[in-house]
C-alpha cells in the first residue's frame, strides 16, 4: 500500500446498524438543477439501503444490479418504470457504507440526490447528528475469494482477496489526467470510519472547464457551480478558495469508488485496486464479481465474545 506500518485491522461491527432518529436536508441536484428534499429514516434489520421516490411512490433498492446509468454519476432505476430513477447516489452511499450503516430508508421528492458541497462531508455531518444504533441481527460481509478484474483500454478495476489475517477493505487508486492541475495522482488506504472522515469525505467532485458547456448543452450539470464542484482549466483551479488538499482529485475518485462498491449490499472484505476507474468500471466490477460464484462468499461477522 503506502509503505507505512500496518496496524491490526479493527474487528468488523458484529451487528447491523441503523439511524437513531430521522434527519433530512434540502438541496439541488448536480445534473438536474432541481430542488430536492431528502429524508433519512431508520429502517428494520435486513432492510438495506432503499431509495423511495415519494413523488412517484416507488422504492429502488441500492444494489449494483439496479444501476441503469454510469456516464456522469451512478444512477439507480426501476426498469419497469423508466421515470423511477435516482441519480448521483454515490456520495451518500459512500458515507453510509464507510460509517457502517446498513439499514436506511432514503426518501426524496425528485430524481437526484442533493449534491450539497460536492463531497460526502455534509452527509457524514447529517449521519452524526442522527446517531447510529445497533440492531439484533448479525451483519453480513462479502469475502473476496479470488481476483476479479474489468478493464477499458488502460483503465481497470480489480478486487482481490484480503491479505492473510485481514478484514475489511483496503483500497488503492491512481488517476492520470492531461490537465496540469491534476496530472498523475495515487492514493491508498484501509477503509475505516476514521480514514473516510479524515482522508476522503471532504474531497469534492470535479470537472474540466472545457467540458462544462458540453455538459450543460446535453442538459447536465444544471445545478453545478464553484460552490459544489472543483473546476479545472488546464493548470488553473477556478474555485476562489482553491483545493481542500493537493490530491483532492484522487481522493474524490476513491470516495466515488467507496459509494459505488457499497452497492454490493454488504461490506466487502478484500482489496480494491484501480487505475483511471470511474462509475462504469466500478459497476462492471461488481457485476463480474457476483456473476462468478467462486469469487465470493457471504459471511456473518461473528459477534465479539463478552468477557465473563
Amino acid at each position: 500500500m503506502d509503505g507505512t506500518p500496518q496496524l491490526p485491522l479493527p474487528i468488523p461491527a458484529a451487528w447491523q446498524r441503523t439511524l437513531k432518529a430521522p434527519i433530512g436536508c434540502v438541496g439541488v441536484g448536480l445534473h438536474t438543477g432541481r430542488r430536492v428534499s431528502l429524508n433519512l429514516r431508520p429502517a428494520d434489520p435486513s432492510h438495506g439501503i432503499v431509495f423511495r421516490r415519494t413523488d412517484l411512490g416507488r422504492d429502488i433498492p441500492a444494489r449494483f444490479d439496479r444501476v441503469v446509468d454510469t456516464q456522469f454519476a451512478t444512477v439507480l432505476g426501476d426498469e419497469r418504470w423508466a421515470s423511477a430513477r435516482v441519480g448521483t447516489v454515490e456520495h451518500l452511499m459512500a458515507a453510509l457504507s464507510a460509517l457502517g450503516i446498513d439499514n436506511v430508508l432514503v426518501e426524496l421528492d425528485g430524481p437526484e440526490v442533493p449534491v450539497l458541497d460536492g463531497s460526502a462531508a455534509p452527509y457524514v455531518f447529517l449521519l452524526d447528528c442522527a446517531g447510529v444504533t445497533e440492531q439484533s441481527v448479525p451483519r453480513s460481509r462479502i469475502e473476496i475469494r479470488r481476483p476479479v478484474r474489468v478493464s477499458d483500454g488502460d483503465a481497470f478495476a480489480e478486487l482481490r482477496p484480503a491479505a492473510r489475517g485481514s478484514s475489511g477493505l483496503e483500497m488503492a487508486l491512481s488517476i492520470d489526467f492531461t490537465a496540469a492541475a491534476i496530472g498523475r495522482q495515487a492514493l491508498s488506504l484501509r477503509l475505516t470510519p476514521d480514514s473516510f472522515r479524515t482522508e476522503l469525505a471532504r474531497a469534492r467532485t470535479f470537472t474540466l472547464a472545457e467540458e462544462v458547456a458540453q455538459l450543460r448543452a446535453a442538459g447536465l450539470a444544471q445545478g453545478g457551480s464553484l460552490d459544489n464542484a472543483v473546476v479545472v482549466d488546464q493548470a488553473r483551479i477556478l474555485n476562489p478558495g482553491g483545493l481542500r488538499m493537493n490530491d483532492e482529485f484522487a481522493r474524490h475518485k476513491l470516495l466515488d469508488a467507496v459509494g459505488d462498491l457499497a452497492l454490493a449490499g454488504a461490506p466487502l472484505c478484500g482489496r480494491f485496486i484501480a487505475h483511471r476507474s470511474g462509475h462504469g468500471l466500478n459497476n462492471r466490477l461488481l457485476r463480474a464479481l457476483f456473476s462468478d460464484a467462486a469469487a465470493w462468499r457471504e459471511m456473518d461477522a461473528a459477534p465479539v465474545p463478552v468477557a465473563a
